[in-house]
């Protein structure tokens, strides 16, 4: 009796198990393959496609102006008379103040009282506030910040004189050439001689000048000389002889 109850258990447990482990045929073997393969062609393209991002990437960066900015230009600036001026001592808030710099080119900081600003840079006045701090507050750190640069347009203007209709002085701007100023001061008038026309330009302490023939300029459309000017050009035209 054992031995038939033993059977029918074997028997019942490999009818399930025949009926849960369905063997693999060869068209279910097929359709992982081609799965497989299908997987590997899309991963083929992702991968092409992460190295297209990739190089977007790089052109963009490349192609991406850089706008660092050069702090030293900052550094080099000389305070003038007008330009307003952030005096900013760290940890007393109270001794720091925004004040112009007066027409005797100095400005005016609590308990050290009147500091000499103008023609000298940002740096040599903080040292100068913080060296006299130094009598009244323990370790000062200062810090100069230009916040408004009033007297720099005057440094920056290009003045033409000379035979010209209206001698002017007028604001630079970036890209300004000799025929924008001229044609702004209304032309040369009838006594003017145009081909000796000359710019004058300030260069580490020294002045050069360029000569320009603005006749030609003028008159016949030859750019040579229509200089691009800088801060700061004078523009001369001289009278004919008679």
């Amino acid at each position: 009796m054992q031995s038939i109850l033993k059977f029918l258990v074997v028997l019942a447990m490999s009818t399930l198990w025949g009926c849960a482990v369905k063997p693999i045929e060869a068209s279910d073997s097929q359709q992982m393959q081609k799965t497989s393969q299908d997987a590997g062609k899309s991963g083929s393209r992702v991968s092409g496609d992460s190295s297209t991002i990739q190089d977007t990437s790089k052109t963009l960066a490349s192609n991406t102006p850089s706008q660092a900015i050069d702090t030293n230009l900052v550094d080099q600036y000389k305070i003038g008379v007008d330009d307003v001026v952030q005096v900013s001592v760290w940890r007393n808030p109270e001794l720091s103040v925004t004040v112009p710099v007066r027409p005797d080119g100095k400005i005016s900081v609590p308990l050290i009282g009147d500091v000499q600003a103008g023609g000298r840079t940002p740096s040599q006045v903080a040292a100068d506030v913080q060296k006299l701090l130094e009598h009244y507050v323990r370790d000062p750190r200062v810090a100069i910040i230009l916040t408004q640069l009033k007297s720099h347009e005057f440094l920056s203007r290009i003045r033409v004189t000379g035979a010209i209709k209206n001698p002017t002085s007028i604001p630079y701007r970036q890209g300004m050439t000799v025929l924008d100023v001229v044609l702004a001061a209304g032309g040369v008038n009838e006594f003017a001689a145009p081909d000796k026309s000359r710019i004058y330009r300030k260069h580490n302490g020294k002045t050069k000048s360029m000569k320009v023939r603005l006749g030609d300029i003028l008159n016949k459309g030859k750019l040579d000389t229509n200089y691009d000017l800088e801060p700061g050009d004078v523009i001369t035209v001289p009278e004919r002889l008679f």
